[in-house]
């Protein structure tokens, strides 16, 4: 899977490529549908979301530009799989799930498979986690209409946020902040499930 389809396809951080080696994707999907894990396509996990695709994660992980001292927030936990590659690269994950039954099941996975360095909440992802902000990365795995105020706040200066940004036509972008902006770096044109508030 890593050689074929993030290799292949142009993602090149070594430290990125081994994270996905190491991190087995199987366990994070429903037993029924194992077999399709190192396919390059999304995968169903139940309550209408979706584990992304190999390359999205690939992607999206080497574009946050990862150092071993980062805190990193996630919004969008799902299923957990690009939470541990995050575990793997940063020294801190905070991953933010609106859907308790996929919050618990994220957070009974990482912590069977030894993971220390990352917390786990059920909530809004638009409200991010300001408790333990500033972070120096944020990546979103939901698509908003538009960049949510609230984590550009959260956002360390100079850092980065990687999320996919739209409705109708979807673009991951890459944005850095500077002061109360932000820059985008990067785009790619994805399908994402749509990012939900909280009712």
């Amino acid at each position: 899977m890593v050689a074929e389809q993030i290799r292949a396809r142009g993602i090149r951080d070594e430290r990125v490529l081994a994270a996905l080696e190491r991190v087995p994707r199987e366990c994070f999907i429903p037993e029924n549908l194992r077999h399709e894990a190192h396919r390059d396509y999304p995968v169903p996990i139940g309550h209408g979301q979706t584990i992304s695709q190999p390359y999205i994660v690939g992607f999206m992980t080497e574009a946050l530009r990862l150092d071993p001292g980062h805190r990193v927030l996630e919004i969008g936990t799902g299923c957990g799989y690009q939470t541990v590659v995050l575990a793997e690269l940063a020294a801190d994950v905070y991953s933010i799930e609106l859907i308790p039954e996929l919050a618990d099941r994220a957070r009974d996975t990482i912590e069977g498979m030894g993971y220390r360095n990352v917390s786990i909440r059920t909530g809004d992802g638009y409200n991010g986690w300001p408790e333990h902000a500033p972070f120096d990365r944020i990546i979103g795995a939901a698509a908003a209409p538009e960049v949510p105020v609230a984590l550009v706040d959260q956002l360390a200066e100079g850092g980065l946020l990687v999320m996919p940004i739209g409705v109708a036509d979807q673009e991951l972008r890459v944005l850095r902040k500077r002061g109360a902006s932000v820059d985008t770096l990067n785009r790619l044109p994805v399908r994402f499930v749509p990012m939900v508030r909280a009712h």
